[in-house]
């Protein structure tokens, strides 16, 4: 479902972009704000970085930066559990995937433009690959039982409201590397995706729609034994485990006004969501002691656990009036040390430590030579 939001936030940077050139046309002799972009790579007319920028010497958590894609639309890379490979879903004409398929890369690979290893049917859309205990299969979800095609995206009239579609043919399946369907693990009317394992292998957290709200649910890795975590009105997903499995991450809307509640429940009655404003939210791993992580406003969103298990790591918009860039930031369980981690001037998110904590993974718009492709980044962590 993230992909939508990237849409989004494409769409917000090219009516902003089209503001920007007409006041740049009376103001081409302000030579400060060219040295200004020369100096820190941003370009701050359209909020897109320098075609040739990697790295900002802002981002001091991030070393040896490599770009992993090029070209198209690559996003939520998560690694196997022997941290050699990422599985990531992708979207790029130019392979002939109109809508998001997963593949899986090996990092230490060439850069290679051309599709890579693609382990989904090729059929309907699908989201939120997974490697499974072994690195031999994955998990992901997927529409392909009910669509060949790409499911339709619903049309946004101008002016109008941003929604995420809610597809209810999404469901969790198991996958070896060759793209052959082992399993399926959920089977229940409406939306169920967005599964993630536990780093000890035994359980997967998930969102599911079967309760008529979306929440966050768990299941073993046969998808036996599914217990509902959350109850409170209002869009959970998006969640991940802790370092040692005990503790779960995640990002929920919550609507408070009558206003708001009856707009979430209408977009629900036609299987869609408004993910504008979202804060993070942790756990226990049995759903005990749920409590708010982030007070930021904005959309607060794909969290990740820093490997010591204290902190999350996070993508968010909540420093921008005009709802971007999007930049990762650090913050402490307890809502304490708010800290920004990178400084692209559009998009930075999907971010996943490796298990070893030595390295991150996640999706950017920069180096893209200010088009719109959003391509995975490789840097060593240094805390």
């Amino acid at each position: 479902m993230n992909d939508y939001l990237r849409a989004e936030f494409e769409q917000i940077m090219k009516n902003t972009f089209l503001v920007f050139v007409t006041l740049a046309l009376f103001s081409c002799g302000d030579h400060q704000d060219s040295a200004e972009t020369e100096h820190t790579g941003h370009d701050h007319a359209s909020g897109a970085t320098k075609p040739s920028e990697l790295h900002y010497k802002e981002e001091v958590h991030l070393k040896n930066v490599r770009q992993l894609t090029y070209g198209g639309d690559n996003a939520e890379a998560y690694w196997s559990y022997d941290d050699t490979r990422l599985v990531f879903q992708a979207t790029n004409p130019k392979w002939g995937v109109s809508c998001d398929q997963i593949y899986v890369m090996n990092v230490l690979g060439e850069k290679d433009s051309l599709p890579l290893d693609m382990i989904s049917t090729g059929n309907g859309r699908t989201t939120c690959s997974y490697f499974m205990p072994g690195d031999t299969t994955i998990v992901y979800a997927s529409t392909h039982l009910l669509h060949d095609s790409c499911p339709p995206v619903p049309a946004r009239e101008p002016g109008g409201n941003y929604v995420w579609p809610i597809y209810k043919e999404f469901d969790i399946f198991v996958s070896d590397l060759e793209g052959n369907i082992l399993s399926q693990l959920t089977d229940d009317p409406g939306y169920d995706a967005e599964a993630t394992l536990s780093p000890n292998g035994d359980k997967i957290v998930f969102t599911s729609m079967r309760t008529g709200d979306l929440e966050l649910w768990l299941m073993d890795i046969d998808g036996s034994n599914q217990i509902q975590l959350t109850d409170e009105l209002g869009y959970d997903g998006g969640a991940f485990f802790s370092p040692d499995g005990s503790k779960i991450v995640w990002r929920a809307s919550r609507p408070k006004t009558p206003e708001d509640v009856e707009l979430y429940q209408s977009l629900l009655d036609i299987d869609q969501v408004q993910p504008i404003a979202m804060e993070l939210f942790v756990c226990n791993a049995d759903g005990s002691d749920q409590r708010q992580i982030t007070n930021l406003g904005g959309a607060n969103w794909a969290p990740f656990f820093h490997p010591s298990g204290e902190k999350i790591l996070f993508s968010t918009n909540h420093n921008n009036e005009k709802g971007f860039p999007f930049n990762l930031f650090l913050i402490n369980l307890d809502g304490t040390g708010l800290e920004q981690v990178t400084y692209d001037g559009v998009f930075d998110s999907f971010p996943m430590f490796s298990y070893d904590g030595k390295h991150l993974v996640w999706g950017s718009n920069r180096n893209n030579g200010r088009t719109r492709d959003t391509n995975l980044f490789l840097a060593e962590w240094v805390d």
